[in-house]
């Protein structure tokens, strides 16, 4: 089974039916089991959703019912992801990008469901392209 890794604008297109991609994120997250993301990821998410009716008591419910979890330590793998921020800087690689990437180097099998095409750019291990879930049109 893939390890799915969730960036926030996946996260707020499944939840925000206002947003350009809803459906499409509603129709992949049929086939996805558990997302897995990361601190930084829900930061971004719930200041996006502040003005969105319901929306942080659906991140809320999500990591309630398991749908979502956490899997990362940014304290343990400060290291690798500030250096990986250096590395992208003409991207920019923000923080949480940098928290999926390194989460991708450490499963080996996982995918990134995102709306972000800077993952196309970003590489596991120094040159490894990322496996994602994303719009063909993005």
């Amino acid at each position: 089974m893939s390890v799915i890794l969730a960036d926030t604008g996946a996260l707020l297109a499944l939840l925000d039916r206002r947003e350009r991609f809803h459906a499409w994120a509603v129709e992949q997250a049929k086939s996805l089991q558990v997302l897995i993301t990361c601190e930084a990821v829900v930061t971004e998410l719930c200041f996006l959703l502040a003005d969105a009716p319901a929306g942080r008591a659906a991140v809320r419910d999500n990591f309630a019912s398991r749908a979502w979890r956490l899997d990362f330590s940014l304290e343990t793998e400060q290291a690798r992801v500030f250096a990986l921020m250096e590395a992208y800087a003409d991207q920019p690689m923000f923080l949480a990008d940098a928290c999926l990437v390194r989460m991708a180097e450490l499963h080996a099998e996982a995918k990134i469901f995102t709306l972000d095409g800077r993952f196309r750019v970003y590489r596991r291990n120094r040159r490894q392209i990322l496996q994602l879930i994303i719009p063909a049109e993005l």
